[in-house]
């Protein structure tokens, strides 16, 4: 054991993605769109006005103002905060809250694996409610959970991934108001498929965070830029954990040109939703495998004793799927992610052969 640094750390390991890398990567819900490409005129066009060798920039405000705009016209620059990925963000918050060797959050199971990773780094515990075999939940014994005096967060990812479900605002509104002393977050990171928000809603909730990302339906993974949305009095809680200058402001100008070019991000979420529902439908023909509704960019799905063998077959094809198989409750399940035409059609015509 490295007595240099805290002793807990000893019991988890560091955070890693394992995924096969291929020609076709399907496996990180990420997409096809090269959104430098897109906005490239304009990106550098900004850039000539940019300075980085200083800290401060009008960018950063420039942005700040018109992210909110995009979240809701009735909030107001200090509801939002922005930093490097949602991840980001999921992490301040765990340190945020994080209160003494017993706080724990509450997450539902399956859900986004690396809560638990971000949770563990600040010494933050974590417990699991386990979703029924249709992937709802029992929304009383949530709240039950969840209202333990040393629960310091309750975590509800909707729409839900890996399972890739959409919970009722009903459900959630139930949630909300049955904890009021609770900080509730929801994670939005695919409300842009989904169309489900709670950011109209704010000024009712004053105990909900939502958070919320750049990598999925603006194209931009390695960009790294999420964000944060909440009262003012949370948002300026929140900000007490970050450092002072800890957004580039290269990754600013860029996130900003890409608000300013919405639209055409728009259109392509509109694209990849078509193409998952007809991927949705062609999957559903196949003896033996099920796939399960998506209000994501993603399909999940299983077959009877043979997911393994599509999974390796595909990797020998360059197609790289996510195996998220290590909860019970999604035992043999594959995950597809919706990237491009390109990508949806030689995968259709790798299970076309798989079948035969």
């Amino acid at each position: 054991m490295n007595t240099l640094f805290r002793t807990d750390l000893s019991k988890i390991s560091a955070s890693t993605v394992n995924v096969p890398v291929r020609k076709r990567m399907m496996c990180l819900n990420e997409s096809c769109m090269d959104p430098y490409s897109i906005i490239l005129t304009s990106f550098h066009e900004r850039m000539k006005d940019v300075r980085l060798n200083r800290y401060f920039s009008p960018v950063t405000d420039e942005l700040h103002t018109m992210l909110t705009s995009y979240v809701a016209h009735q909030l107001s620059p200090d509801h939002v905060l922005y930093g490097n990925g949602a991840d980001d963000i999921l992490y301040h918050i765990f340190l945020a809250v994080r209160e003494s060797e017993q706080s724990f959050a509450l997450s539902l199971a399956p859900s986004y694996f690396d809560y638990k990773t971000f949770a563990l780094a600040v010494g933050l515990k974590v417990r699991f409610l386990d979703l029924e075999p249709d992937f709802s939940f029992d929304t009383y014994e949530y709240i039950r959970r969840a209202s333990d005096p040393n629960c310091r967060l309750a975590i509800l990812c909707n729409p839900n991934n890996p399972t890739g479900n959409l919970y009722s605002k009903e459900q959630l509104r139930q949630i909300i108001t049955a904890l009021p002393d609770k900080l509730v977050l929801i994670d939005e990171t695919y409300y842009e498929f989904s169309g489900c928000t709670f950011a109209d809603e704010l000024a009712q909730y004053p105990n909900l965070i939502l958070v919320r990302s750049f990598s999925k339906a603006f194209s931009s993974a390695g960009l790294r830029f999420g964000y944060a949305v909440s009262a003012p009095s949370n948002i300026a809680e929140l900000k007490k954990v970050f450092t002072t200058f800890h957004q580039s402001i290269l990754s600013s100008s860029f996130a900003l040109t890409i608000l300013e070019h919405k639209q055409l991000f728009w259109d392509q979420v509109q694209g990849i939703l078509k193409l998952r529902d007809e991927l949705y439908h062609r999957m559903q023909k196949y003896e033996g495998l099920c796939v399960y509704p998506s209000a994501t960019n993603f399909l999940t799905f299983k077959i009877n004793e043979g997911s393994s063998d599509l999974f390796e077959y595909l990797k020998a094809q360059e197609i790289a799927l996510r195996d998220v198989g290590a909860h019970p409750r999604l035992r043999d399940c594959l995950r597809v992610t919706i990237t491009c035409e390109e990508d949806v059609r030689a995968f259709l015509k790798e299970l076309d052969e798989f079948f035969s």
